[in-house]
């Protein structure tokens, strides 16, 4: 497995990550350790999980899991979204971000967790407030690196400058959404993240499964997450998201691959991904999954896949940039 490193942290990490989300949740414990298994054998070293992922069980198992060789593995979680019925029990604050960095280090069973996202942004707290909150859990030992998921672009430099101000940790990483039907962080967000040097770590590059080959224009399974999470059919309705499907498990079948490994492959093609996360409810997903590592993700291959979806226009909206009828560059 290839490593990368996680930013400016000096850390490396494996280019393919897994994501815990289903552990306690579609992998009972069985499972999870058997998922546990096979991506430690993959040679993944990096692992995600979040203190709402099936209300903590996730962290409890993924602990349990790693307990015989924490110095071994990089462990990331997160907070931010509900974990409780009261009001508190939610958002960036410094009263719920200290007693959930405490909470998810009991089921952790760690003394500190590697890598802290921050898993939305606050709209509602003010951002130094947050960043406070974070530097000093940092400061305590509880945080090795903070990081930030579902940023846009100007909130991730309007942490960094807050950070620089205040002498805090500057953001390690950013975890947003991207594969080859949300393409929306190849407008500002990776490019700000090469800029800076600040780690990609991007999640759902099967689209919610759509881009596994189960799915197209002619092609709908009776189960998995397409067909029961309306989050993800609300995400995902596009009609033409199934023709791109379509697209790209006909370019697999022409390379002799999965089209999930591709559509994997095609996402941590980009040069400004770190490592993407796998997410797998059993084995023999993960898998299928796995197969990314083995694919020979070239400027031409890329292009190809890429042909499939639309480009997203420039963050200046002037699409002429990347046409012959423009100023020039230097």
């Amino acid at each position: 497995m290839e490593l990368g490193f996680l930013g400016r942290t000096g850390v490396k990490v494996s280019r393919l990550a897994f994501g815990c989300m289903s552990f306690g949740g579609d992998a009972d414990a069985e499972t999870s350790a058997a998922l546990y298994g096979a991506a430690r054998d993959a040679g993944i070293n990096f692992f995600d999980t979040a203190d709402v992922y099936n209300a903590g069980r996730s962290e409890e198992l993924l602990g349990r899991l790693s307990a015989g060789h924490a110095d071994e593995v990089v462990i990331a979680t997160k907070a931010y979204f509900p974990t409780g019925k009261d009001a508190n029990a939610r958002g960036a604050s410094r009263y719920h971000l200290v007693r959930a960095c405490e909470a998810s280090l009991r089921r952790l069973g760690r003394e500190r967790v590697d890598v802290y996202y921050l898993h939305r942004f606050d709209d509602a707290t003010e951002l130094t407030e947050t960043l406070r909150a974070v530097e000093d859990l940092v400061r305590a030992g509880k945080i090795l690196y903070v990081a930030c998921s579902n940023y846009a672009a100007w909130q991730v430099t309007r942490a960094l400058g807050v950070a620089a101000l205040e002498g805090f940790s500057p953001l390690c990483a950013v975890q947003p959404m991207y594969n080859l039907l949300k393409r929306q962080a190849e407008v500002e967000l990776l490019p700000m993240a090469q800029a800076l040097g600040v780690a990609v770590v991007t999640y759902s590059p099967t689209a919610g499964g759509l881009l596994t080959g189960k799915w197209g224009s002619a092609r709908r399974p009776d189960t998995g997450r397409m067909t029961s999470n309306k989050m993800y059919q609300t995400r995902y309705a596009d009609p033409a998201h199934l023709v791109a499907a379509d697209g790209l498990v006909a370019i697999a079948d022409d390379l002799s691959v999965h089209p999930a490994a591709l559509a994997v492959a095609w996402a941590g093609g980009h040069p400004g991904v770190t490592s993407v996360l796998l997410g797998a409810r059993d084995p023999g997903q993960l898998g299928e999954l796995l197969g990314a590592a083995a694919i020979a993700m070239t400027t031409e291959l890329r292009a190809r896949i890429g042909a499939l979806t639309p480009e997203p226009p420039p963050a200046t909206d002037r699409t002429e940039e990347k046409s012959a009828n423009n100023y020039g560059s230097r």
